[in-house]
């Protein structure tokens, strides 16, 4: 079926929406004053009536505008459109309030419709080029145009060139296909779209009669702004108008609010109409999403709903990350929670540094420490920062995204590939320095252990598709086929980008199992469509591109790695601040694009900025995150943030990875780590892949390491897992190991209320609470069996939420 887009002949209507019954004392119109250059031009105003409380709501579709003169008139639309050069003002009327808007109109010598800018728009409006319609892969009934209007030229050939060009009478434009479709003249299975009277149905009527001109001139849009830049709707009845102003290449700009085609990123939170009509459905945050000629922006829509007794109550700020949360917080009136225990913090933080819980004797020294919370807890950070445990858990991260696995590279490049990520992040090798390396790794995959990154993906766009998801944060494999269904990415650019691979050699080492990778003559990367060989061209350009580097894949690192590079610092900060925090400001983290804004920008961009200056050093962006009020929030909400999941207004319960659960288990149990395949001692973070047979670590979600998304990694629950926790023979076997923990206290003959005490530390990070130590003594007692009790003990806590997740 294709999409049928009805739009209103003369207007759209707009029920009147009644203002909340407060005092209205002023009003506020956008733009103040505005130009009118050219007969088509036209521009619309928005109008915010301010209350005593100077809240402002939108009284728009309630405003009466009156021209002063004939020099302009209102269309049934509500846009303001010119009729003679000159000067004047509206008069914009609501709540018995008056604001005068200066116009300045200049018409000038009448100027042709343009294809690009005017027709083509009108056709991505309509649905012609949308993918159920003329847009998809293969067209509609033999027509085909450019998915959503991407490629102007191809669109105009369609139409003219296709079938002799039968589709236009240039003497009689009422006569032409184009027109005598969409207004059902002749049938058309896209249905009714306009009428004779609509302005869309005049605009190409005046391009097929002045001769279906294109003009070679290119004055592509260059930016989208979208106002109000951040709509903010008390309550969930409330409405805001949007307007979309387009910026051209030779510097002017137009309204094109009624060409731009609008989507909401949240439908349960917001509806975005086809005229930009925001109405709120209930209170939270969405996006309205617009596209326009290719280009996107975005803006965030908050509804805040009943706020009845809020008060912002000033928070402790340990750096401009808490000043920047709050500031969010504060706009969206929500309360943060307060810092988490000493004890919630240390296995937090043991857990995201280290990837294992603190033992008991590093509890009680930090217990011991009597410098004051703020003070111990950085000197914890810095010790954990330092420590091998956190070089294992981040080797282990960095090895899921870069797909390390025996499948592709034999066990002894799985080793030599796993310890060159070690070696890197044991350095702290700058995070550009560590994706150059990656980029442009030549030589034996044994000598030089970053070349394997060629063994894994070996077809050139596999390649570029790993390296765009992990290093931009951007899922460039979604315009293979066909342009990029929610961004500016083309199929074009895939293809261009990939070919900075084809120059990769490779030939057999002395040994079996080595590759060399070397600099070889390009192979053709072939375009699908018209088979011929692409040159490889960046998918954009930025200043800090070095054009004398000849190399492709030196230029390509180059190009990357730049902190001029606008996606490159910003992928990798919001991937590590989803990592201590569950989700990323951009979620996921990696489809960052226009169509899914940061939920707050200016954290995500005060950090990358920080991240660039401190020359891409990973330590320090951690650092940085954890040392926060932000990160050391209590997971308890309050009244105020108990629905917040994305304003990070507390902590966020995560469960714990595979990974971490096993070594958790033992680190609690007290067992001795004896893994299958690598030595004794070794944590399941230091395993080298997932070839290494752990059922364990499968059942609970290790990623088979095919893929670079974060999603790979499961964090699903299921009945084995249930199944698994409560009577499986990894905990069972770790609990009643005779070096373990409960075997332990046995033979130092512990009292019941010391073997209570020492597994709530062991399990959970804590001490038992007074009513936890009485209701254990209780069924020490009953049970009258201290083994059986301190078993059953240690089951419970490891089954509990507080043992499973980490908050």
């Amino acid at each position: 079926m294709r999409q049928i887009l009805v739009l209103a002949v003369i207007a759209i209507t707009t029920p009147v929406v009644a203002t909340p019954q407060i005092g209205i004392n002023d009003l506020e119109v956008f733009p103040a004053e505005f130009k009118l250059q050219g007969e088509r031009d036209a521009r619309r105003l928005i109008v915010s009536a301010v209350s005593d409380g100077q809240q402002k709501f939108d009284v728009t579709s309630n405003a009466e505008f009156l021209p002063e003169d004939d020099v302009v008139t209102v269309d049934a639309d509500g846009f303001i459109v010119p009729k003679k050069s000159g000067t004047t003002s509206i008069t914009v009327r609501a709540h018995g309030i008056t604001k005068t808007v200066p116009v300045e109109v200049t018409l000038g010598e009448p100027v042709a419709v343009d294809f690009r800018n005017e027709v083509n728009p009108i056709m991505s409006k309509i649905g012609c080029n949308q993918g159920t319609c003329h847009g998809s892969q293969k067209g509609q009934n033999g027509f085909k145009l450019s998915l959503r209007g991407y490629d102007a030229l191809y669109d105009y050939r369609a139409l003219i060139d296709d079938i002799s060009g039968r589709r236009f009478n240039r003497s009689q434009p009422g006569q032409s296909l184009m027109l005598l479709k969409p207004t059902q003249g002749v049938p058309h299975e896209g249905g009714f779209l306009f009428d004779e009277n609509s302005r869309y149905y005049k605009v190409i009527e005046q391009w097929i009669a002045e001769g279906c001109q294109f003009s070679e001139a290119t004055n592509p849009v260059t930016e989208l702004q979208v106002f109000p830049k951040k709509p903010l709707l008390h309550d969930a009845k409330g409405q805001q108008q949007l307007i979309v102003i387009a910026g051209y290449a030779d510097g002017t700009s137009r309204d094109v609010t009624r060409e731009a085609v609008f989507d909401t990123s949240s439908f349960e939170i917001a509806t975005v109409s086809d005229s930009g009509l925001i109405k709120g459905v209930r209170r939270g945050e969405a996006a309205a999403l617009v596209r326009y000629e290719g280009v996107y922006a975005a803006a965030p829509v908050t509804i805040l709903g009943s706020r009845e007794g809020y008060e912002w109550q000033p928070s402790t700020e340990y750096s401009y990350v808490d000043t920047l949360v709050n500031k969010k917080l504060q706009r969206m009136k929500l309360l943060p929670s307060e810092l988490a225990t000493d004890e919630e913090f240390l296995r937090r933080i043991y857990l995201d540094l280290a990837g294992v819980p603190p033992t008991v004797q590093q509890i009680r020294a930090f217990q011991n420490d009597k410098r004051d919370s703020k003070m111990k807890r950085q000197a914890k950070i810095d010790e954990l920062l330092a420590g091998p445990e956190f070089v294992d858990h981040w080797t282990l991260k960095w090895s899921d995204l870069l797909l390390s696995n025996r499948k592709y590279l034999t066990e002894k490049g799985v080793w030599a590939f796993r310890n060159w990520i070690r070696k890197s992040v044991a350095e702290n090798k700058p995070a550009d320095e560590f994706a150059f390396e990656l980029i442009t790794a030549n030589g034996s995959t044994f000598d030089n252990p970053a070349a394997n990154y060629y063994r894994i993906a070996r077809e050139p766009k596999i390649v570029m598709e790993n390296m765009t998801q992990v290093f931009l944060g951007t899922r460039f494999n979604c315009n293979q086929c066909h342009d990029h269904p929610f961004e500016k990415w083309t199929q074009q650019q895939y293809f261009q980008l990939s070919a900075y691979f084809a120059a990769v050699g490779r030939r057999k080492g002395p040994s079996g199992d080595e590759i060399i990778f070397t600099s070889a003559k390009p192979q053709p990367v072939l375009h699908p469509s018209s088979g011929e060989a692409v040159a490889p061209e960046f998918p954009f350009t930025h200043e800090g591109m070095d054009k004398s580097i000849t190399d492709s894949r030196k230029a390509l690192g180059q190009w990357l790695t730049s902190d001029k590079n606008p996606y490159f610092a910003k992928s990798i900060v919001n991937r590590y601040w989803s990592y201590f925090h569950g989700r990323g400001i951009i979620d996921p983290v990696d489809d960052i694009r226009a169509s899914n804004p940061p939920s707050n920008p200016e954290l995500l961009n005060a950090l990358t900025k920080d991240f660039i200056e401190h020359e891409f050093d990973l330590k320090y962006l951690v650092r940085t995150i954890v040392s926060t009020h932000t990160y050391q929030r209590s997971f308890r909400s309050n009244e105020w943030n108990e629905g917040d999941d994305v304003n990070f207004s507390h902590a966020s319960a995560r469960r714990l990875s595979a990974e971490q659960l096993y070594d958790s288990i033992i680190v609690a149990t007290g067992a001795p780590r004896r893994l299958p395949g690598v030595p004794a001692g070794f944590r399941a973070a230091q395993l080298p892949d997932s070839s290494v047979q752990v059922s364990f670590l499968d059942m609970f979600g290790r990623p088979p390491r095919e893929s670079p998304c974060e999603c790979e990694r499961s964090s699903d629950v299921s009945l084995g897992q249930t199944l698994n926790l409560v009577n499986g023979p990894t905990i069972a076997e770790a609990i009643i190991h005779p070096e373990g923990t409960v075997s332990q206290l046995l033979k130092a003959k512990a009292t019941p209320e010391k073997m209570i005490e020492q597994i709530y530390m062991a399990a959970l990070c804590r001490p038992p609470l007074p009513a936890e130590q009485a209701r254990m003594q209780k069924y020490f007692a009953e049970v009258n069996n201290p083994d059986e009790a301190a078993q059953d003990l240690m089951w419970a806590l490891i089954n509990s939420p507080a043992f499973l997740f980490n908050r």
